[in-house]
């Protein structure tokens, strides 16, 4: 029996690290405004005719939010018509032709179309793998094998970070473009999920792919009657939103999707070496996003541990003190050295950096993680795929609100006051998590469906069908 755990446990981290190879280019990609923003303003070995204006950037760095907002919604259609694995597989084709076009754009449009299609691509990664990985996992490594896309998209962000203010622009870009090639290579060699298999009638095709990543044939035997279950109780999308149950845990995956966002985290971490520079400080800002990204990866390392330890809520709620206090450190640093002709000496050189890497730490290790991880779970198999593509929708036109207008907002509320404001947004959202998202570390869907207050009967699955 051992050797038989041992051997699907196997199957399942090797089927989800190569999965999760795509969300390593989309770490590279979404932190690409890191080191590019930079270059691209100040007109350094770039295929444009001038630098780049101040809105201009800002639009390189949101505008594929926006374009994503309208058209996640139906890729998570797309997740239940094609499966899981084939529309990972048709997203890397315009990942290609946009990261190839974006090192010849020599004109502005150009490179916010470029951009546009990759972060729209990049945000369609963040619903089909957490949906795929989600079904592929068993339920007591839901949370270890989740944390991957996590892992190895920090692994991105590290290798932005750490290579891409020493590049060329089109050096960088044709990294870029080379690895998503590279990653794409083995997925077609990929099973496809066996609950989606189960639920297109291919039952015999579903057994064949359980029977090589779970434990035993009572495993097996379980996790055929949870299929059966969510197909009995499968509605239209009308009828599902007629539905209180999974109207509940849209709610609860909206709470984690908007809050991490609106924290302020992705505003900050996108305009990264941005922000570095304007501190004034003695820390070079091309070293310190080295080291805030090698924290960043170290974090997502330590998910794994934590996810096993520890249950998801208490992990949320500490980790966004944590943000809490980072957030404050760093208004505390522009209320302080803002004031007219004050030099930045002693800890005050440091305490930026201390500030980012405390809030980088509690992201990664905490709601930056689990996000993909409990939206996931907080849907039963027949709603999962358009329950997680409406919260990851909403979630882009936050992460769109606060890309685009950050610098706006930076400028008329002040630096100081602004992540004062992202702080204040950590405690609302620290204490909703408290008070309303249930525990679902361990537990079936099934289970986490009845914890949220589904009937488990026949009785409810016919009333369900006819409203």
């Amino acid at each position: 029996m051992k050797l038989v755990l041992s051997a699907s446990l196997i199957r399942q981290y090797v089927i989800v690290t190569i999965v999760n190879l795509g969300s390593l280019t989309t770490g590279m990609s979404m932190y690409w405004t890191s080191p590019m923003i930079v270059k691209l303003s100040n007109g350094t070995d770039i295929p444009l005719p001038k630098p780049i204006t101040e809105r201009e950037g800002s639009w390189i760095v949101s505008g594929g939010y926006l374009a994503a907002i309208g058209t996640n919604f139906l890729g998570g259609l797309l997740i239940d018509k094609i499966g899981r694995k084939y529309c990972i597989i048709l997203v890397t084709v315009p990942r290609i032709c946009a990261s190839v076009w974006t090192i010849f754009a020599n004109e502005v449009w150009m490179l916010i179309l470029c951009r546009a299609v990759m972060v729209l691509t990049d945000c369609y990664m963040f619903v089909a793998i957490p949906v795929y990985v989600s079904e592929i996992a068993s339920k007591d490594h839901r949370g270890p094998l989740g944390a991957f896309l996590h892992i190895s998209s920090c692994t991105g962000i590290v290798i932005t970070l750490g290579v891409g203010p020493f590049l060329s622009y089109a050096v960088f870009n044709a990294i870029l473009a080379g690895v998503i090639v590279i990653t794409a290579l083995p997925l077609p060699f990929l099973p496809d999920s066996p609950f989606y298999l189960y639920t297109k009638g291919r039952i015999d095709d579903s057994l064949t792919v359980l029977s090589k990543i779970r434990a035993s044939d009572d495993v097996i035997k379980q996790e055929i009657e949870d299929y059966k279950s969510a197909k009995r109780v499968q509605i239209n999308t009308l009828a599902l939103f007629r539905d209180k149950i999974f109207l509940k845990s849209l709610s609860l995956g909206i709470l984690i999707c908007v809050g991490s966002n609106a924290i302020g985290y992705n505003a900050v971490s996108f305009y990264l070496q941005t922000i570095l520079d304007s501190t004034k400080t003695s820390v070079q800002s091309e070293h310190a996003s080295v080291v805030i990204g090698c924290i960043q990866l170290f974090a997502a390392l330590c998910t794994s541990f934590f996810n096993n330890t520890f249950g998801r809520r208490p992990i949320l709620i500490y980790t966004l003190a944590g943000l809490f206090l980072g957030m404050i450190g760093l208004g505390t640093f522009f209320e302080i050295t803002t004031k007219e002709n004050y030099v930045v000496t002693g800890f005050l050189n440091y305490l930026p950096i201390i500030s980012l890497i405390v809030c980088t730490y509690c992201f990664n290790v905490g709601i930056g993680c689990l996000i993909f991880v409990v939206t996931a779970e907080l849907f039963e198999g027949a709603a999962r795929a358009i329950g997680v593509s409406i919260c990851i929708l909403v979630s882009l036109l936050i992460v769109f609100l606060t890309t685009n207008y950050f610098s706006e907002m930076a400028l008329k509320l002040g630096p100081s006051n602004t992540y004062w404001f992202f702080s204040a947004m950590c405690a609302l959202v620290c204490t909703l998590i408290y008070f309303f998202i249930p525990e679902t570390k361990g537990k079936t869907f099934s289970e986490i469906q009845t914890a949220l207050g589904r009937k488990n009967n026949e009785t409810e699955d016919k009333e369900r069908q006819t409203c």
